[in-house]
C-alpha cells in the first residue's frame, strides 16, 4: 500500500467536498467537439445549481488540441490528425486511444476558491494514481504535468511526461482536465512539440512503455481511489453521451 502522506502530497483539505461528485465512464471513442459541448453545458448547469459535479472518463480518436498558449510553430504535422483550438490552458497536446482523458467539472466555490491549490491537487491526484503501480511521478518547476525520471547512471538527464493537465475555470467551475498515458501510440506525439517542451532530454512515456501491463480498467480504479482521497467521495453515474 502507498502511504497516505505520499497519496495526499500537495493536497489541500479545502479541496474536499462532502457531497459526492458523479463519476462517469464512456465506452468507445468520443469526439472532441461533442465532448466540449457537453462540458460547456454541464459547467453552466453546475454553476446554476441545476446539476451535480462530474468527473468524466473517456478516450478520444487521434487528434491534436491547442490550448490558449499554443504556438503555431509547435504544430509540426498539421495534416496528420484533426486539430482543435481549445479553451483550456496550455499549449499543444495529443489525445488518442490508450490515453485516459478525464474531464473534471468541479465547483471550486465549494472547494476553496484557490486555483493554484486546485492545480496542485490535480497533480497530486495523478502522482498518487501512478504510485498505485509503483511509478514515481514528479512535479517539475516551470513544466506543467507529471514527469518520470528515466536518467541512467553516467547518462545525460532524461525525463518523460506521463500525464498532462489543462484546465479552464469559469465562474469558479472547472472543466477540461487531465490526460494519463496508459497505452497510447507514442509516435503520435511527434506531430507536435508536446506542451511546447522541445528539450531533447525530455520526452513522453506511458505506463505500458514503462513495462507495466496496466489496462484502462486498472487505471480507472486507481484514478478513482486517488481522486476520492484528495477531492472527496464519488457516486456512479451514466456517461453524458
Amino acid at each position: 500500500m502507498v502511504s497516505t502522506a505520499l497519496r495526499n502530497d500537495g493536497a489541500d483539505a479545502s479541496l474536499r467536498a462532502a457531497e459526492p461528485a458523479e463519476w462517469a465512464v464512456s465506452s468507445g471513442l468520443t469526439g472532441y467537439a461533442e465532448a466540449v459541448a457537453v462540458m460547456e453545458q454541464r459547467a453552466a448547469a453546475i454553476y446554476a445549481g441545476d446539476a451535480p459535479e462530474l468527473i468524466w472518463l473517456l478516450e478520444h480518436p487521434p487528434l491534436y488540441t491547442g490550448g490558449t498558449s499554443a504556438k503555431t510553430d509547435d504544430l509540426l504535422a498539421p495534416d496528420r490528425f484533426p486539430v482543435f483550438k481549445s479553451a483550456r490552458g496550455g499549449q499543444y497536446t495529443y489525445h488518442g486511444p490508450g490515453q485516459r482523458v478525464v474531464y473534471v467539472m468541479l465547483d471550486l466555490s465549494r472547494r476553496g476558491r484557490d486555483v493554484r491549490a486546485f492545480v496542485r491537487g490535480l497533480e497530486g491526484w495523478l502522482i498518487a494514481t501512478l504510485a498505485e503501480f509503483g511509478v514515481k511521478g514528479e512535479r517539475r518547476e516551470g513544466r506543467v504535468g507529471v514527469w518520470v525520471d528515466r536518467t541512467r547512471p553516467s547518462a545525460t538527464i532524461h525525463e518523460d511526461k506521463i500525464a498532462a493537465i489543462g484546465v479552464r475555470i469559469r465562474r469558479w467551475v472547472s472543466f477540461h482536465g487531465i490526460a494519463l498515458n496508459v497505452e497510447p501510440d507514442l509516435t503520435h506525439f511527434t506531430g507536435i512539440t508536446p506542451c511546447g517542451v522541445s528539450d531533447p532530454g525530455l520526452g513522453v512515456t506511458s505506463l505500458v512503455d514503462l513495462g507495466l501491463p496496466v489496462t484502462m480498467a486498472d487505471a480507472d480504479i486507481a484514478l478513482r481511489n486517488s481522486f476520492e482521497e484528495i477531492f472527496g467521495p464519488t457516486v456512479d453515474a451514466a456517461a453524458p453521451m
